[in-house]
């Protein structure tokens, strides 16, 4: 692995810390600041949706600075915003700390996706990517549980001082092991960029990561919930059960990107599939201590499975399509991926609102993961039909 890739891989793992950790603190936020469930669940909404109109706009607007000062200003930016969430004496300021932390985190992963792929040749391109994202997913394994722990005993404003400093290691990381001539890609002018959002065929990738991705958001943003008042799990418990899902998610992440590497719309079309039928799987087995356990683990397992393909599949598709807005393709699918997020967590804030209830958001993630897979379908027609070197490379 190059000495670039780890660096990356650092950062993104203070990244997915502040992103994921929230989840397993929602009860403790809403108590301590007097605020319901479903409320403090937009937390996670509005991050997501910071970094859904961020990262293609920043990105954009970034295009022609160079890789290295760009991802060191990107981790301050990150830095600050945690700092600002850790001071936040009520609800609004801690939105506001969530929305810059976004603003850094869309722009980081859109670019670093783009330096991870140019690292290695072309048959690995989907496996250095993962290898990125591994920094996230093992946020989720340690960072999340870790974070968690810290929160119900310190109070939540401690964890996010521990991922401040997480961030300041990342910076160091960056500084230290990032090259400072990587190449950057020949940036179009800014209206060229803007003209990814008229290729169909990348507009359809975008919306089989939101619906694939944010499927599982549904159960997943009030997954402390579910453990807690449907599965009869203690709240400390819940910590180590975060460790399990975490290390599935890890091995799903590790082994999608392997399965992507030659023909993501195919590896796509089983992973959706597979995701769906345990999504609805976990609406009747949550209910079930050991049972739950044994769905949790196949559900994190593919949650992430699909992330290195749909991103590799944006970056060969946009490199097709639209050669001189690769990062920009690539910063509009992050934003998808986490405009997933929002809508997961928006629908699943509703639906433990409605008479429906907690025990629901398994099944209703399930029906949007069946909208991605039936969007992959139809793209990987369109790539049979309209095969190139690009797609099989």
């Amino acid at each position: 692995m190059p000495p670039a890739l780890i660096a990356l891989t650092i950062a993104a793992y203070a990244i997915g810390t502040t992103e994921f950790v929230i989840v397993g603190l929602l009860p403790t936020v809403a108590n301590d600041l007097s605020i319901t469930l479903p409320v403090a669940g937009l937390i996670v909404s509005v991050y997501a949706l910071g970094v859904t109109f961020g990262a293609p706009i920043l990105t954009a607007m970034a295009s022609r600075m160079p890789r290295k000062p760009l991802l060191l200003g990107l981790m301050a930016l990150f830095i600050l915003g945690n700092v600002i969430a850790a001071l936040s004496p009520s609800y609004t300021p801690l939105l506001a700390g969530r929305v810059l932390s976004a603003f850094a985190h869309g722009v980081f992963f859109s670019v670093g996706a783009t330096i991870a792929a140019s690292l290695v040749a072309p048959d690995k391109r989907a496996s250095a990517i993962a290898l990125m994202f591994m920094g996230l997913t093992f946020a989720i394994v340690t960072g999340v549980p870790l974070g968690t722990l810290i929160g119900q005993t310190f109070g939540w404003r401690a964890t996010f001082w521990g991922v401040s400093l997480l961030g300041a290691i990342a910076m160091a990381g960056i500084a230290l092991l990032l090259p400072a001539n990587i190449a950057r890609p020949d940036a179009a002018p800014l209206r060229e960029q803007v003209r990814v959002l008229t290729s169909t065929r990348l507009l359809r990738v975008y919306a089989m990561t939101a619906l694939g991705y944010g499927g599982t958001f549904v159960a997943f943003t009030y997954l402390a919930a579910i453990l807690e008042e449907i599965s009869g799990f203690s709240s400390s418990a819940v910590s180590l059960i975060l460790v399990l899902y975490g290390l599935a998610i890890a091995a799903g992440n590790l082994l999608g990107g392997r399965i992507a590497n030659r023909d993501p719309a195919r590896a796509l079309v089983g992973l959706f599939a597979a995701q769906a039928a345990v999504l609805a799987l976990f609406t009747f087995t949550a209910p079930h201590p050991v049972l739950a356990l044994v769905t949790l683990a196949a559900m994190g397992f593919l949650s992430f499975a699909n992330v290195p393909g749909l991103q590799i599949y944006v970056v060969q598709l946009a490199q097709e399509e639209r050669p001189g807005s690769v990062d920009v393709a690539s910063a509009f699918n992050i934003a998808a991926f986490n405009l997933g997020i929002a809508i997961g967590a928006w629908a699943g804030g509703t639906v433990v609102g409605s008479p429906l209830g907690l025990g629901a958001t398994p099944w209703v993630g399930a029906v949007l993961v069946v909208g991605a897979l039936i969007l992959t379908l139809r793209s990987a027609a369109l790539d049979r039909a309209h095969p190139n070197t690009t797609l099989t490379a």
